[in-house]
């Protein structure tokens, strides 16, 4: 399969699991549901491709997107050393993938993040992870989203788990605050073993694992009591939040490396956040 024919195949995986993903919210929410938006790039602009954006604003999530995107053409000649082999192919790429970020209204249901990607430069290859970033942990709930992310590892490699985990605690990490972003979970990048095939079952089990794990989780803690206190240490919580993904993060810096669509890079900022 060429790489456009590959890249073509795995965002169509990608836009069937922002579907269920945003089924599996919407049952969870009393009266709101998604709104969608797709974006696209010109003819004769330096990126090509779009992506299809999906938001909603409820009782239960204040802010959740997922949004899957589907994107070919040239980076920028000062983009191109954040890309692995994009000097080599003299910024030519080709990218898919999805993120996904909620934030909650009660404080009590852990935020949470997905993203997962292929890319082909001079090369290609996977990337992406989840974690789950509480404002009060829950040992029950950081237990079982943990196990759904290492079964998904286990069925790829039996290192991988150790692996991935270790890798999510050292980049979900805010060197200036000297605290990690949250309980941790799993993240690879550059996955691009001798198994193609084997590659992106993991990347999709990776997928189905946060299908299966966060929802319950939500169930579980959506309808807990909480006061003034508990909401406003959440926004505090925030505000970590968003110093790691605009200094940090490196989906938001290939983001706006690509000139692809803010508001889709942007999305996974709090709707409210304090300092």
């Amino acid at each position: 399969m060429s790489t456009s024919d590959f890249a073509t195949f795995a965002a169509a995986y990608f836009r069937d699991l922002q579907a269920r993903l945003c089924a599996a919210f919407e049952a969870l929410e009393p009266r709101c549901r998604f709104t969608a938006r797709t974006w696209s790039k010109p003819a004769g602009h330096r990126l090509q491709g779009g992506g299809d954006s999906r938001l909603m604003r409820g009782e239960v999530f204040e802010k959740v997107g997922v949004n899957v995107s589907h994107v070919w053409g040239v980076l920028a000649a000062d983009a191109r050393g954040q890309v692995s082999g994009a000097q080599e192919s003299e910024g030519h790429f080709t990218a898919c993938g999805i993120s996904l970020v909620a934030h909650m209204v009660n404080p009590y249901v852990p935020a949470v993040h997905m993203n997962l990607r292929y890319l082909c430069t001079s090369r290609a290859w996977f990337g992406g992870g989840s974690d789950l970033t509480p404002t009060f942990p829950f040992d029950e709930d950081t237990q079982e989203f943990h196990a759904a992310l290492r079964a998904a590892c286990d069925a790829y490699r039996p290192d991988a788990y150790a692996q991935f985990k270790a890798w999510c605690d050292r980049y979900f990490y805010l060197p200036h605050r000297q605290e990690p972003r949250g309980v941790g979970g799993i993240f690879f990048d550059d996955l691009a073993s001798t198994d193609h095939d084997a590659d992106f079952a993991f990347v999709q089990g990776v997928g189905e694992a946060l299908l299966g794990i966060y929802p319950r989780i939500v169930a579980r803690r959506k309808d807990a009591p909480y006061d003034t206190a508990a909401r406003e240490r959440l926004l505090l919580k925030r505000g970590r939040y968003v110093e790691f993904n605009l200094v940090y993060d490196r989906g938001t810096r290939f983001g706006f490396s690509t000139d692809a669509d803010p508001d889709a890079y942007l999305m996974s900022l709090p709707p409210v956040v304090k300092w």
